[in-house]
């Protein structure tokens, strides 16, 4: 038994009942003993007490400036993320924010001081770090089964023909699939190769009646690696999920981490099948055959964000590696604004994997 698991469950406040408040953040929430889902700020009031009986509705202006909430989770528009932050971390709450962190790298750098003063932990919901396939990836890469890498491709497609009413599709600050699918894939290229040199992106508005980035393209380099982020919203047939080329060896892998569409029917963390991908989705290398995935492990997140408040290790994600997905996000805006290439300035020491790479490893434990 550790330390924190003898202590009071920590008291939570929700900020935002949508998707990422709906399926990600209270179901997970709900699967670790050491918080309790206090308070929701949302005008979905019927829902909540339907899914949460024991959560009490309130304004986010109340919910901020309630003294018996520890916790606060932001999951909200992307504009509101930054100044909701700043306003709970004031309130001595530790707080976690949904991605992407905010819409400005200096926000983030910002906040992730504001934090450290305060003595307060801050971490970002990158939980794409606990995909299974993307586990896998890393698994392959530390074991050199691939050999020398010298590209990397990841896409995140979908059929989606339609342009919603909604805002992540709307012409809003934060609005788009750069922001919304950019920003895992960002942030997963960032885990495993740190920042890159440089990055070179096109964006498109493909749909009739689109208001939003809905396709894009970037390429990230690395010397001799070049790493692939791609998207599109008008994909019948899926490219591959990963396409990895080494010296030694390739890995292919097709579909989608299956935890989401788990979270979405209802299955939870410790259930049969839970994180689990059917072997008919696993990944191939050219040279070796099936390489089994394995499972997701989005449970991890708040696990260790509770270790992290108890003192017992770092925070899942840390302010600073979401903020280095910031400055990718807008540096590919700029390429695609300008048309050229965009070059970045990486920390002494970032050559390579060890770089960023913050929080998978202690998703194992």
């Amino acid at each position: 038994m550790t330390a924190s698991s003898s202590r009071a469950p920590l008291r939570t406040g929700l900020i935002g009942y949508g998707l990422a408040g709906t399926v990600f953040h209270a179901p997970l929430l709900a699967a670790e003993p050491a918080f309790t889902l206090a308070a929701v700020a949302t005008q979905r009031a019927a829902e909540v007490a339907r899914d949460w009986p024991g959560a009490r509705v309130l304004s986010p202006d109340a919910l901020l400036e309630d003294p018996s909430l520890d916790v606060v989770i932001i999951a909200s528009p992307n504009d509101t993320h930054a100044p909701l932050a700043e306003r709970a971390l004031r309130a001595g709450k530790h707080v976690v924010v949904d991605k992407p962190f905010t819409l400005d790298a200096a926000e983030a750098s910002r906040l992730d001081a504001l934090a450290r003063e305060r003595g307060r932990c801050l971490t970002v919901f990158h939980s794409r770090r606990w995909d299974g396939d993307f586990l896998t990836v890393r698994q392959l890469l530390e074991q050199g089964r691939l050999g020398r890498l010298f590209s990397f491709e990841s896409h995140y497609d979908r059929f989606r023909p339609q342009v919603k009413a909604r805002w992540k599709e709307d012409a809003v600050p934060g609005g788009g699939t750069l922001w919304d699918l950019g920003s895992h894939l960002i942030d997963q290229a960032v885990q495993l190769f740190g920042m890159p040199e440089s990055v070179s992106a096109d964006l498109g508005q493909q749909r009739e009646g689109a208001r939003a980035t809905d396709w894009f393209h970037l390429l990230l380099r690395y010397g001799e690696l070049r790493v692939i982020l791609h998207s599109g919203s008008v994909v019948h047939e899926p490219w591959p999920r990963f396409v990895l080329q080494g010296e030694r060896d390739a890995w292919v892998k097709y579909g989608l981490d299956p935890q989401e569409e788990q979270l979405k029917a209802g299955l939870r963390p410790g259930q049969a099948g839970w994180g689990q991908e059917p072997a008919a989705r696993h990944g191939r290398l050219s040279q070796g055959g099936e390489v089994p995935t394995l499972p997701g492990q989005y449970e991890s997140f708040y696990r260790c964000f509770a270790r992290a408040i108890a003192g017992e290790g770092p925070v899942p994600v840390t302010a600073e590696s979401a903020g280095q997905v910031i400055r990718i996000v807008q540096a590919a805006e700029r390429s695609a604004s300008e048309g050229r290439r965009i070059p970045l300035e990486r920390p002494p020491g970032s050559q390579g994997a060890a770089h960023g790479a913050d929080a998978v490893r202690q998703g194992r434990s």
